[in-house]
Order: structure tokens, then sequence, then C-alpha cells
């Protein structure tokens, strides 16, 4: 019988740091984010596949699998790209979710760095820059390796409140709407606040449009 190969999370990593943390320059820069599109009509195929197509991630490392797809690199191409192909999967009338999470400082997450060389400008933005719709959404801040977690979490909540997004708090989440392009750009508001203030941090969404429930 083979001998089990365990894995070694937190261990000593020689980061500088004396937290044994495996962090780097590089996995402290590099955002990523996994996501997935649930499209509730019979035409899902054709939708998502559309909305791929239409989407530059020509700065973003991409792996699809048979659970989600993932995107790396800088955070303002990891965001652009996300926002197209939900913008892009966007269909009048049909209800649709995006199950996103973003995460940046993971312990030794250097792979695929070279996206990092790229330059500032989205190559998105343009193509979406007049679409609207409105959107319902769920937000979950977690903070890591901090014992000041929740002063975060407040002031990313309270900063939704100050933009006028925010419709309420609930259980284990913070509830917001607004036009897609208030919510990407609260997401990229947060990124920035977490990417400057935390070491490690995730934070996942869940957006949902056309929903036939009220509440």
């Amino acid at each position: 019988m083979s001998e089990k190969q365990y894995v070694t999370y937190g261990q000593s990593c020689g980061c500088g740091e004396g937290c044994g943390c495996g962090a780097t320059g590089a996995s402290l820069a590099i955002t990523g984010c996994r996501f997935s599109l649930g499209v509730m009509s019979d035409r899902y195929i054709d939708i998502i596949l559309s909305s791929l197509a239409k989407t530059n991630t020509g700065k973003v490392w991409k792996m699809t699998d048979k659970l989600s797809t993932v995107y790396r690199g800088k955070q303002v191409h990891v965001e652009d790209a996300l926002q197209a192909c939900f913008t892009h999967a966007y269909t009048p009338g049909v209800h649709m979710t995006m199950e996103a999470t973003f995460s940046k400082g993971c312990p030794g997450d250097v792979d695929a760095d070279v996206f990092m060389a790229e330059d500032d400008v989205p190559l998105n933005a343009e193509g979406m820059k007049d679409i609207h719709f409105p959107v319902a959404c769920k937000i979950a801040l977690y903070p890591l390796g901090t014992g000041d977690y929740m002063q975060h979490i407040a002031h990313v909540v309270n900063h939704a409140i100050d933009l006028g997004i925010y419709e309420k708090s609930s259980h284990y989440c913070t509830i917001l709407k607004g036009d897609v392009h208030q919510l990407f750009d609260y997401f990229h508001y947060v990124n920035s606040y977490c990417g400057e203030n935390l070491r490690h941090y995730v934070f996942e969404i869940t957006l949902s449009v056309n929903s036939p429930t009220a509440d």
C-alpha cells in the first residue's frame, strides 16, 4: 500500500515574516476568482458559450473544469473578464445566477504569475459600458489571519450603505441590489480595500437576475 501524501498548508515557508504563511511577493499580488454561471433556460449552452466568446480573456490566466472556471492575474483584468462574462450572458427574461469567489494572498499562490506583467488597460470595458440591468446580490467577506476581521467587514458593508446599494444584512451574508455596473464597481472597491489592508482574504458573491422570487 502506498503512503498517503498529506497536504502541508501553513507550515514554514521562508516568507520572511516568521508566520509560516507561505506568502511571497507574487502570491500577495495575484487576484484569483473561481466562478460558475447558472442559466435557467433550455438555451443555457448557447447563452454561456456566446458569453465566453464575447469575453476577451487575453490578460488573464484561465481554466475551466467540470465544476467551474478560474481567472487569475491582475485584479483589474480578473474583475473586467468576470463582469464581461456575466454581462454578456444576461438575457432579458431569463433567470441567471453567478457564484464567484475572489481570493488574494493565498499562501504560495504563484501559478501563472506571468500575467502580472500585463498593463492596466481593461480589454472588455468599452464593449459593456452601455449594457445596464438590475441585479440582486449577496456577499460575504472573510478576512484571514487578522484579529480585527469584523472591523474590515463592517467597513465594506458601510461603504455599500454609502453607495445606496445595501438592502439588508442577513444570516452569514449581506444583501445588495443595484445596476450591474454599480455592483462591479463595488466589488472593485472591496478587492482594492482588502488588497491594501489584508494579507489574505476571501470574498464570495452571488449574483441573480430575472429571479421569479419576489423576496
